[in-house]
């Protein structure tokens, strides 16, 4: 039925989220994830928001990922707060199985931060959320290739096909994803985790209109 479509659902809500982190490496505690950024949203609604430096022991971010990021020491310094309680706030939206998590590449590189984030402070890894999870680079994908999705298969089996699709030339980034929806953005800005979430917000709700999830 076209009515249990998410673009028809108005009281669905959503936890988008980003995190910044050392280097690229998915899987070592060394690869600290020093920012997290989160807004919980129902259709055009804001309900939550947050935007947490992380503060950790003997930080060490890597010269690319600090240029890329803009990340200084002088700018974690002044804002850095508490990750437990970063993560027991996120986590309160997260693990709610009203809520559907989602971001722009997060099966690819999030959900294993965020396994990061908990294995620091000592808690057992827990990817229960992940088969509720909608990640837009995924959707690009299926979008600009035209990829349905069968109606008999999970939509998390989906998404992970798209993930592993790969294409020469196809881009599916953030900031073409907002070139191909005619949104504005500002390229200084982008890989700062809260106005990444803001722009793929944007994104995700022009997709919805032409993917069938």
């Amino acid at each position: 039925m076209k009515e249990e479509l998410l673009r028809f659902n108005k009281n669905q809500k959503y936890i988008i989220f980003d995190y910044e982190t050392c280097n690229l490496n998915l899987v070592s505690t060394k690869n600290k994830p020093w920012q997290l950024a989160f807004m919980v949203f129902q259709n055009n609604k804001i309900l939550d928001t947050a935007d947490y430096i992380l503060d950790w022991p003997n930080i060490e971010v890597s010269k690319e990922a600090a240029r890329v990021t803009g990340f200084t020491k002088t700018m974690y310094n002044k804002r850095k707060s508490c990750p437990r309680k970063a993560l027991n706030h996120f986590e309160k939206y997260l693990y709610d199985e009203d809520i559907i998590p989602l971001g722009h590449n997060i099966l690819g590189f999030d959900v294993y931060i965020h396994n990061i984030h908990r294995k620091l402070l000592k808690l057992n890894s827990d990817y229960s959320y992940i088969g509720r999870s909608i990640d837009t680079v995924c959707l690009a994908k299926a979008i600009k290739k035209d990829i349905k999705k069968n109606k008999n298969s999970e939509s998390i089996a989906w998404l992970y096909k798209l993930l592993n699709y790969r294409e020469r030339g196809l881009k599916t980034n953030l900031q073409q994803c907002c070139r191909d929806y005619e949104i504005d953005f500002d390229p200084k800005k982008l890989h700062d985790a809260m106005y990444d979430i803001k722009k793929n917000m944007e994104v995700f709700k022009k997709m919805l209109w032409e993917v069938e999830i």
